[in-house]
């Protein structure tokens, strides 16, 4: 007896004390039984026994009467247990008498009631007992069991290589095992949601500078840029609250990584800041927070991995573990940079919160880029995609890429005082040249030959001790100039010229607002991936017609001229016309500060990636015609949403909603804009139906779903129609000219193409 009780020690002893009880059985009374029965009975053991692992058993699950029979043979074999240790602890001189002395007091608080409790519950608990048993002997408890050690994380958590804090920490901290229903949950207070403040319109941007911080060049340039704009933050704020007639705002609690300028990423950008290097970037991250700030949302600020943890509670280690709880924060804005850290240092966590995410993605990230098996499958792998978000959760500097949100910029608007200053001041036959490096002048001689013809020509080359030999000596360079002196050059100038690089960056619009006319190269073939260093590796097949194909399409002539440079007579000529023009300044809506915050706040507001769209068409739902839900506009090959059918939950509203589509060889970013419209692809779930093709008045001989980023489309060689099977894929990018593909279009506000008409 004393050998028996010797054994059933040790095995108890691998359930800790701080563990609820399991209700894993093993045949026979095994290590999972006993472990749920002495902790439920309040026993007192100490930590692990090393040995073989109870998860190489035989396991077999018992419900019902069966597990109430086991449970009657444990409850009789303990009494027995407990008469034989009466008998045993008279002897005094055994050397078991502490190992009886622990098992006796643990013993000695079971009652009758207790067993009844536990055996009552059993019955509901098979299903969940089987799954647990196939967690425990799967492939990552087997690693947890070897490399628990591999990071303080798991220390963290509870795990202290026991088989028991191994089952809990994979059902409770990983969710890899099912959870476990024995565990007492109530030991940590429910968590409820925080409830909701209203946000209130901000004009004073002091709390938003003293949060941005100080010690890197690249902050200290935000800084001046939020104090340079700040009053015409503050005077558009009363104007879209104007506009949304004191409508109540929920405010949200934001975290803004900007993983790009942390030590950890090599922070290259600041550094160059006063050397020449890209400011786009801190442009849009400056605008981005202060527009956060000014409508009145709870903002807080990383650029460390330091702060991050902090914000995020991420657990002490190497990141091997994810976040419990809830995220403290509704949505989190970061980069590619950092998106890569909050992996690292988030574990499972960030699967499990992924759709807060907003990632600030200056070229655009197209769907069959960001799928990470069709990626693979398909060529479309990249060092900066796969990360199988939505679409829409990238966010653009330009409106480029439909499949993405447009987040932009602001550039500074001007009064009528200095409108009148501009139209006077100008010096007709004065050129800025667009180009703070001196590499991007190399091979440019001949057009800036042509150039001085006609105008002087001024730069803002960096230099550090002499003038770079790439500059002619006609130029007049005035080296890298603060942002003001640059403001008030581009206010003289009549003429701004673009070299082809760098791609779409914020200056050009700063100069057309300044009344300058844009002149940049047009590109022949367009560059993109396939054909263009620049472009090699980033996860867009987007084709870029000019330097700037925002200006060239959304603002075109007179304010933008896109010209050949290689061709010497046109572009002489081009020069010569100029010369005649004379043109304000302009500014587009969506890049003013009220435009912006019209735009950020709609996305605040209104997109939502966390919670599962319901399923289309409704399991109920019977078209009334032919055509399902679809009525044609008259004289038009469009089709817009029936009035008489059913209101469905979607932003943007099914009311902007235009179904066409597109010639083979067409993209719907193309067909849209061809109908003065947006491809929309939040509305792709609605025409992703068979009904879709009938209403287009495509004869179907075969209907498929599979997974391409091309579908919904149409094959003429083969009368097949083809339905997409992966939302993730929905696209408005991409064409082939084997496909007619659908294409859900909206309209769009004057001067805001990243809102319907009703969407605001």
């Amino acid at each position: 007896m004393i050998a028996a009780i010797g054994e059933l020690s040790m095995m108890v002893r691998r359930c800790p004390v701080t563990f609820k009880p399991f209700r894993i059985f093993v045949a026979g009374v095994g290590f999972f039984s006993l472990c749920f029965l002495m902790t439920s009975l309040g026993g007192q053991f100490l930590a692990k026994r090393p040995g073989d692992s109870p998860f190489t058993m035989r396991a077999e699950v018992l419900g019902g009467q069966e597990s109430r029979g086991v449970l009657r043979k444990i409850s009789d074999m303990l009494e027995m247990i407990m008469k034989r240790m009466d008998a045993l602890s008279r002897l005094g001189n055994t050397s078991d008498t502490h190992r009886l002395d622990e098992l006796s007091s643990a013993l000695d608080s079971v009652t009758s009631s207790k067993i009844t409790r536990i055996s009552d519950s059993l019955s509901s608990l098979a299903t969940s007992e089987e799954a647990n048993v196939k967690c425990i002997l799967s492939s990552r408890a087997s690693w947890m069991r070897t490399r628990w050690t591999s990071d303080p994380c798991y220390a963290f958590y509870g795990v202290d290589g026991s088989d028991c804090s191994f089952l809990i920490y994979l059902s409770e901290v990983e969710w890899f095992c099912p959870p476990l229903a024995w565990r007492n949950q109530t030991i940590t207070p429910t968590q409820r949601p925080l409830p909701k403040k209203q946000a209130v319109f901000q004009s004073d941007i002091g709390p938003l500078l003293e949060q941005v911080g100080t010690g890197k060049e690249s902050l200290s340039f935000m800084k001046r840029r939020m104090r340079r704009l700040a009053a015409q933050w503050a005077s558009a704020a009363p104007r879209l609250d104007d506009k949304l007639r004191g409508r109540w705002r929920e405010q949200k609690r934001i975290l803004v990584h900007i993983g790009f300028l942390t030590e950890e990423s090599g922070d290259v950008f600041s550094p160059k800041v006063l050397k020449g290097g890209p400011l786009g970037e801190m442009v849009q991250w400056a605008d981005i927070l202060t527009a956060f700030h000014v409508l009145g949302h709870d903002v807080k600020i990383s650029v460390s991995l330091k702060e991050l943890h902090g914000f995020l509670g991420v657990p002490p280690g190497r990141g091997s573990c994810p976040l419990t709880g809830p995220l403290p924060f509704d949505l989190i804005y970061t980069d590619y940079h950092g998106l890569r850290q909050m992996k690292h240092h988030m574990g499972l966590s960030l699967r499990k919160h992924k759709c807060h995410i907003r990632v600030i993605d200056t070229f655009g990230t197209e769907p069959a880029y960001n799928h990470e098996e069709y990626a693979t499958r398909h060529g479309y792998r990249t060092n900066w995609g796969y990360w199988n978000l939505h679409g829409q959760q990238y966010m653009t500097m330009f409106p480029h890429t439909p499949d993405n949100s447009f987040m932009g910029f602001v550039a500074e608007e001007l009064n009528e005082t200095e409108r009148l200053f501009i139209q006077r001041d100008k010096v007709n036959n004065m050129a800025v040249v667009y180009g703070k490096d001196a590499s991007m002048w190399k091979g440019k001689e001949n057009i800036l030959a042509i150039l001085y013809r006609y105008m002087e020509i001024h730069g803002t080359v960096y230099y550090e001790t002499q003038r770079p030999p790439e500059v002619p000596a006609f130029v007049k360079n005035h080296g890298l100039l603060p942002q003001h002196e640059l403001q008030q050059l581009l206010r003289k100038a009549k003429l701004f010229v673009g070299f082809g690089f760098p791609y779409e960056g914020p200056a050009p619009l700063e100069a057309i607002a300044n009344g300058c006319i844009f002149l940049q190269p047009k590109f022949n073939p367009p560059h993109s991936s396939l054909n263009h260093e620049f472009f090699r590796g980033k996860p867009t097949s987007r084709k870029v017609s000019s330097q700037h194909p925002y200006a060239e399409q959304h603002i075109g002539r007179p304010h933008v001229i896109t010209v050949d440079f290689n061709n010497s007579e046109e572009f002489d000529a081009t020069i010569r016309e100029i010369m005649k023009l004379n043109v304000e300044p302009f500014l587009p809506y969506e890049y003013t500060c009220e435009g912006m915050l019209e735009r950020v706040h709609t996305y605040i507001q209104n997109q939502s990636f966390c919670s599962p769209e319901v399923p289309f068409p409704p399991v109920n739902s019977s078209w009334a015609l032919l055509r399902g839900p679809f009525t044609p506009v008259p004289d038009s090959r469009i089709l817009i949403w029936a009035s008489n059918v059913s209101s469905l939950s979607s932003w943007p509203p099914l009311s902007a909603l235009r179904l066409l589509s597109s010639q083979q060889g067409q993209s719907c970013v193309e067909a849209c804009w061809t109908e003065g419209l947006i491809c929309e692809p939040a509305f792709y779930r609605f025409i992703n139906i068979k009904e879709a093709f009938s209403a287009l008045d495509f004869q179907c001989e075969g209907l498929e779903s599979e997974m391409n980023h091309l579908f919904p489309a149409f094959s003429a060689e083969h009368a097949e129609c083809s339905l997409q099977h992966d939302p993730l894929l929905f696209s408005c990018a991409g064409s082939s000219s084997k496909y007619q593909r659908l294409c859900p279009c909206r309209d769009f506000r004057k001067g805001q193409v990243a809102l319907c008409r009703d969407c605001l």
